[in-house]
C-alpha cells in the first residue's frame, strides 16, 4: 500500500514537472512571437519613418522653385529625345517624389463617374504601384478643374498629406493607407468656388497646416481664409487662424515657411488680398499688407530681408491691375497685443507693375523669374525690383510657375508649350521649345535627374539616360531649422483645440506648456477645467460636456445638441482652451418651437428671431428663425448676398444610409423663385422653384438628374429623401415630395443610379435665394436610419 502511493506520488510529482516544462515552452515560444512580431513592427515602422528624401513638395526643398541638381537635359520631346516614360493621367498640378517613388495627382472619367486619383508610380518605369481614388461631392468646380494641387510629403515618416478639390483632407501612407481623414467641408465649414483650386499644404515640427475659405461656427461662423494647422500624425486640430478680412476670392497661394526672431512663422497670400504672416506654432497672426482688392493666389519668395508678392487683380491705391513688391520682414504685435499689424505702404521696399493671377515666381539667387498674364518671361533684380529682361512665349499664361535647376529654366505654358531657356544677365537663350499633348497648367518637379511636367493629358519624364544610374541626388531634406531659447510658460496647448461629439462619445485632450513663441516646453500640470463663454460671443452658449479624471472631454448618453468652450487654468493665470460640438444620434428631429425670438433684427424694424442651432456649421449667418402664419421657422436670410446660396451641415460627416425628411416652402413670384432642399449623404435633392423640377445633384457637372415638379410658392410641401449604398460601392438616391398635409405617395418622385455612391455625409439644409430676394422656409426636420 505505501509501495503504491509513493509510486503515484511520484507518478503526480513527474506531471507537475511535464505542466511546468510545458508552460515554460508555451511562454518561450510566445515570447519568441512576441519579440519577432516586435522586430516586425519595428521594421515597418523604422521603414515608414525612415527620412524621405526627394522633391518632398510643390515648390521643392527651397520652397521657391530651385533645384540643385546638374546634368539635366538642355532638349526635350514628347517624341523621344530624353524622354524616359509617361503615364496618362490628366492633371493641372506638381508631381512629389521620394526616394524611387513618385506620387502624382490627377483625375479620369467623365459625368457621374470622374474621380480624382492619387497614384503612386515607380521613378525608373512609371508602372502603377497604387492608387486611391476620391469623388467630388457637393462642389461648384466647372470645366474639370481638378487636382489644381499637389501632396506634400513629411521626409520623417514618409507619409503623405493632400486635400482633394471637394475639401477632402488627409494622411496616407506611403502605401497609400489612410491614416486620418477630415472633410473640411462637412467638418469646418469650408466653402467651394467654381475655380476648384486648392494647393497644398506645408509641414513644420509635428504639424501639417493648410488653409481655404470657411465659415464655421462662433468666432470663425463669418466667412473668411483661415488657416488650419492639424496634429500630422493624429490629425487632430491644434490651432486654427484668421489673419485677414472679408475675402473676395478663393486663394491657393501655398504658405512659405520661415524664421523671425524666435518665431517660426509663415507667409501667404490670402483671399481677401492681403499678404500675411503667421506664427506657424500657434496661429498667432503677425502682419498684414493689403495688396489686392481681389485675392491672391500666387504664392510668395522669401529672401534674407524681405518677402517678395505679386497678383493680377485690382491694385488697392489706382485702378491698374497686377503689382510685384517686396516688403520688408520683421513686424510683430507689441507685447500683449493682439495681431496682425496692418503695414501700410512704408512697408515696401520696392514694386513693379508686373503681375499674374495665379502662377508663382523663382527667386535664384539675386534674380526673380516670372512668367506674367501676357505670356513674357520676366527677369527682375531681387534687390531694386528692376525689370532687366523680358522674353515672349505665348500669348497668356495661368497657373504653372517655372522652375530653376542646373542654370536653366523650365517653363510650361498654358497652351502646352514647354521651352527650356538659359537666363542671361540681359536676355533669355531658348534651347527648347516643344509642344507637349495638353495643357501645361502644373509646375515641373526634378529629382535624380529626372525632370517631371504633368499636362491636363499626362505626366512626362525627361532625363539623360546615360548619366542616370551613377547619380548622387543632392540633400533635399532643407528643414525649418531654428536654435532657439524657449521661454517661460505662458500658456497651454491643447490638442485638439476643436472637438466633435455625439452623445455618448469621448475624446481625450492632451494639454502641454508653451512659451510665447509657440514652442512646446512641457506637459501641463494639474489645471481645473471650466466652462467659458467668450465675452464677444453673440450666443452665450456652453457645451454639454465635461472633463473627467483622465483629461478626456465626455459627452453623456443624453447630451443636447450644443456647442461651447473650456478653459484650462493653473494657480498662476496661464490658461488654454478647447471649442467643440455635440451632434445628435439618429434619429433626431427639430420642430424650432422652443425656440424664443428675442434678437432683434438689424436690418427690419420690429422683427425678433432667434438663431438656430449653434452647432450647425454656418448656421448663424445663412438662417434665422421667425414667426411665419402662427408657426416658428426655420428661414433663409436676405442680409448676406455672398449666401444667397447656403448649405449648412446638421449632422455627423460619418452618417450614411439614412433617410431626411422636412416640410419646404419658398417665397417668389413668375420671374424669381427661390430653391430649397436637404443635403442627404453629400447630394443635394432640392425642389427647383423657376424650372419647376424636383433634382438630385452633387456636382451640376458631373450628377445633376430632375425630374418634372409642380409646385407653387407660398405653400408647403414635404420633401423626402433616401440614399441606399450596396456593398459594392453602387448606390440610388431617391426622393419624393407632395403638398404637407396629403396622404405620402407611395412611389419616389425620382430615382438615380451612382455607381461609385458617395458612403458616408452629414446631413444638411440647402436654400438658394437668387440675388438675396425671395425667402426660403424649412420646418419639422426629421432624420432618421433606413433600417
Amino acid at each position: 500500500m505505501a509501495s503504491r502511493l509513493s509510486e503515484g506520488s511520484k507518478m503526480k510529482a513527474q506531471i507537475r514537472v511535464n505542466r511546468v516544462r510545458c508552460l515554460i515552452a508555451w511562454v518561450a515560444a510566445h515570447a519568441l512571437l512576441i519579440v519577432i512580431n516586435f522586430h516586425c513592427a519595428g521594421e515597418v515602422r523604422a521603414a515608414e519613418h525612415e527620412r524621405a528624401a526627394g522633391w518632398l513638395s510643390w515648390r521643392g526643398p527651397e520652397q521657391n522653385g530651385v533645384s540643385a541638381e546638374t546634368d539635366l537635359p538642355d532638349r526635350v520631346s514628347p517624341e523621344g529625345e530624353n524622354l524616359l516614360w509617361t503615364h496618362d493621367l490628366w492633371g493641372r498640378g506638381t508631381p512629389v517624389i521620394a526616394g524611387d517613388r513618385v506620387y502624382v495627382f490627377g483625375y479620369h472619367g467623365d459625368g457621374p463617374e470622374l474621380q480624382e486619383y492619387l497614384a503612386c508610380l515607380d521613378l525608373n518605369s512609371g508602372e502603377l504601384i497604387w492608387e486611391r481614388r476620391f469623388n467630388d461631392f457637393i462642389s461648384d468646380i466647372i470645366y474639370n478643374r481638378y487636382s489644381i494641387g499637389s501632396p506634400t510629403i513629411d521626409p520623417n515618416t514618409g507619409r503623405l498629406y493632400l486635400m482633394t478639390t471637394p475639401g477632402l483632407f488627409m494622411c496616407l501612407s506611403p502605401e497609400g493607407e489612410t491614416i486620418w481623414e477630415h472633410s473640411m467641408m462637412e467638418r469646418f465649414g469650408r466653402l467651394t468656388f467654381p475655380n476648384g483650386r486648392t494647393g497644398a499644404p506645408v509641414i513644420v515640427d509635428d504639424l501639417v497646416i493648410h488653409h481655404g475659405i470657411t465659415s464655421y461656427w462662433g468666432k470663425q461662423g463669418p466667412a473668411r481664409d483661415r488657416f488650419f494647422a492639424f496634429d500630422k500624425e493624429t490629425g487632430d486640430l491644434v490651432w486654427a487662424s484668421t489673419p485677414g478680412v472679408g475675402p473676395k476670392d478663393s486663394s491657393f497661394s501655398t504658405p512659405v515657411l520661415g524664421v523671425q526672431g524666435n518665431k517660426k512663422v509663415l507667409y501667404a497670400g490670402t483671399g481677401c488680398g492681403n499678404v500675411v504672416c503667421i506664427n506657424a506654432l500657434n496661429g498667432q497672426p503677425l502682419w498684414r499688407y493689403q495688396l489686392s482688392t481681389g485675392g491672391i493666389n500666387c504664392s510668395v519668395v522669401v529672401g534674407d530681408d524681405r518677402v517678395i508678392a505679386l497678383h493680377g487683380k485690382e491694385n488697392m491705391d489706382d485702378s491698374t491691375a497686377g503689382r510685384m513688391v517686396a516688403l520688408k520682414l520683421g513686424a510683430e504685435p507689441a507685447a500683449g497685443e493682439a495681431g496682425p499689424v496692418v503695414l501700410d505702404k512704408s512697408a515696401e521696399l520696392w514694386r513693379n507693375e508686373l503681375g499674374i493671377f495665379t502662377s508663382s515666381p523663382v527667386l535664384a539667387g539675386n534674380r526673380v523669374y516670372q512668367v506674367i498674364h501676357t505670356g513674357e518671361l520676366c527677369c527682375v533684380d531681387a534687390g531694386t525690383g528692376e525689370i532687366l529682361w523680358r522674353e515672349k512665349l505665348d500669348h497668356s499664361q495661368l497657373h504653372a510657375s517655372p522652375l530653376f535647376a542646373d542654370g536653366k529654366l523650365y517653363v510650361p505654358m498654358q497652351s502646352g508649350l514647354f521651352y527650356i531657356i538659359r537666363p542671361g544677365e540681359e536676355r533669355a537663350e531658348v534651347l527648347c521649345k516643344v509642344q507637349l499633348e495638353g495643357n501645361g497648367l502644373g509646375s515641373p518637379a526634378v529629382w535624380n535627374g529626372r525632370l517631371f511636367v504633368h499636362t491636363t493629358k499626362k505626366l512626362y519624364c525627361f532625363g539623360i539616360e546615360d548619366t542616370l544610374p551613377s547619380r548622387q541626388p543632392p540633400d533635399s531634406s532643407a528643414q525649418l531649422d531654428l536654435a532657439h531659447e524657449s521661454g517661460p510658460a505662458s500658456g497651454y496647448r491643447a490638442i485638439p483645440s476643436d472637438v466633435l461629439l455625439r452623445p455618448g462619445d469621448e475624446k481625450a485632450v492632451r494639454l502641454s506648456a508653451v512659451d510665447p513663441d509657440g514652442h512646446v516646453i512641457s506637459g501641463a500640470p494639474h489645471v481645473h477645467w471650466e466652462k467659458f463663454i467668450p465675452p464677444t460671443a453673440k450666443v452665450k452658449a456652453k457645451l454639454d460636456a465635461g472633463f473627467n479624471q483622465r483629461g478626456a472631454l465626455v459627452a453623456g448618453p443624453d447630451a443636447k445638441i450644443s456647442a461651447g468652450m473650456f478653459r484650462a487654468s493653473d494657480h498662476d493665470g496661464r490658461s488654454g482652451f478647447v471649442r467643440g460640438r455635440i451632434l445628435p444620434n439618429l434619429p433626431f428631429d427639430e420642430g424650432f418651437d422652443g425656440f424664443e425670438l428675442a434678437v432683434d433684427h438689424k436690418t427690419e424694424q420690429g422683427v425678433k428671431f432667434a438663431y438656430p442651432p449653434l452647432p450647425w456649421i454656418g448656421g448663424r449667418f445663412k438662417w434665422e428663425i421667425r414667426e411665419l402664419e402662427g408657426d416658428k421657422v426655420l428661414t433663409k436670410t436676405l442680409d448676406r448676398l455672398l449666401f444667397q446660396r447656403s448649405m449648412t451641415f446638421i449632422g455627423h460627416p460619418d452618417e450614411s444610409n439614412y433617410t431626411m425628411e422636412a416640410d419646404v416652402r419658398t417665397d417668389g413670384n413668375r420671374r424669381i423663385m427661390s430653391d430649397v432642399g436637404l443635403v442627404n449623404q453629400r447630394y443635394i435633392i432640392s425642389l427647383k422653384g423657376q424650372w419647376q423640377l424636383i433634382e438630385v445633384s452633387s456636382n451640376h457637372e458631373r450628377i445633376k438628374v430632375s425630374v418634372p415638379f409642380s409646385w407653387e410658392v407660398k405653400k408647403w410641401y414635404r420633401l423626402k429623401t433616401r440614399v441606399d449604398v450596396a456593398e459594392d460601392g453602387s448606390g440610388v438616391i431617391r426622393a419624393k415630395a407632395w403638398p404637407r398635409g396629403e396622404t405620402e405617395p407611395e412611389s419616389w418622385t425620382i430615382e438615380v443610379p451612382h455607381q461609385t455612391a458617395h458612403a458616408k455625409g452629414a446631413p444638411g439644409l440647402f436654400g438658394f435665394s437668387p440675388q438675396s430676394k425671395k425667402r426660403v422656409f424649412i420646418d419639422n426636420i426629421s432624420v432618421y436610419s433606413n433600417d
